[in-house]
């Protein structure tokens, strides 16, 4: 199943993004620090151009911190970004992010002109929280959901930088496919637009091939199920979670992972590395590819048989 959420609201953030970004000097682009790469925005560097980008790894603490430590380096290894891990619990660490913009811009006269940034991110990444200790109170709404923010404002901050907050906005066809799971699964798309099942397969797919210990940990198991499903009714079953017949409740059995997994209880996990996703860019352009050629075969057949239908009526 393919998983997309491309509300209104996201397609005219994406506009009012477009219209002020030549204004702009240093983005903060929001990222979390479990899903880096289907977290990243597609869309952002088509709209930045060469403006300078601090991709901030939002939630270290629930992230793998090797793992993390490897996709700085992967981001890093762009000219114009730096890489900054944080936790919403390092109020320090994240008011070094101004001091950092400044930094991002070596050759500005600072007494001639402060830096205008702009905050991006995908919904429920942490933006607003985050606004609010650099300001130092509270400013932007906070909420444990996708989609809190639905228009931009701008903010006066220390060291003279002018924060300019936008709305969450995810892009209109998530691909690969497995992005769509993973934002899911972190709560950045809405919960009324996929089915929990679905998403709990996926991830307990993962979580038995990269983090097998964390799971027998968790859920107190001496031998890790082959399958996913078989996951799934082992937490039924030690949750008493069982309908009429006897028959595991997977439902209520796949929201307890995935909100274990959101709230930290399974421990430090991340759902990519950069070699992962190099190799689901590959297998995806290859899919592309196929679809495309199939697609102009079908085209070419169906003119082939209307010209041999006009020519039939051509020898009438």
């Amino acid at each position: 199943m393919s998983i997309n959420w491309f509300p209104g609201h996201m397609h005219k953030a994406r506009k009012e993004i477009a219209e002020v970004m030549p204004q702009v000097d240093v983005i903060i682009e929001m990222l979390d620090a479990r899903i880096p790469f289907s977290s990243e925005n597609p869309l952002v560097p088509e709209l930045r151009g060469d403006t300078p980008v601090i991709k901030v790894l939002n939630k270290a603490d629930l992230a793998d911190p090797e793992i993390t430590a490897r996709w700085v380096a992967h981001m890093e290894q762009e000219k114009g970004i730096k890489a900054l891990p944080l936790t919403q619990q390092q109020p320090d660490e994240i008011k070094s992010l101004l001091t950092l913009c400044h930094q991002m811009l070596p050759e500005r006269n600072f007494d001639l002109r402060g830096v205008r940034a702009m905050i991006m991110g995908i919904p429920n990444v942490g933006k607003s929280t985050l606004i609010n200790t650099l300001a130092g109170r509270t400013i932007a709404r906070t909420g444990n959901e996708a989609g809190v923010t639905k228009s931009q404002q701008r903010i006066k901050l220390d060291n003279n930088v002018i924060l300019t907050d936008t709305p969450g906005f995810l892009w209109p066809k998530l691909t690969p496919p497995s992005c769509g799971y993973r934002l899911a699964i972190t709560a950045a798309i809405k919960d009324t637009v996929f089915d929990y099942a679905d998403i709990a397969m996926f991830a307990a797919d993962y979580f038995i091939k990269a983090y097998p210990e964390r799971i027998k940990a968790r859920y107190q198991i001496s031998e890790l199920p082959e399958t996913e499903i078989e996951l799934l009714e082992l937490i039924a079953r030690q949750r008493a979670f069982v309908r009429k017949g006897g028959l595991a409740d997977l439902h209520k059995a796949s929201e307890i992972l995935v909100n274990e997994f959101r709230s930290g209880l399974l421990g430090r996990i991340t759902l990519e590395t950069p070699e992962m996703v190099s190799e689901e860019i590959v297998a995806a352009a290859e899919e592309a590819e196929q679809k495309a050629r199939e697609k102009a075969e079908r085209e070419e057949e169906r003119q082939a048989r209307a010209r041999r239908k006009y020519a039939k009526k051509r020898q009438k």
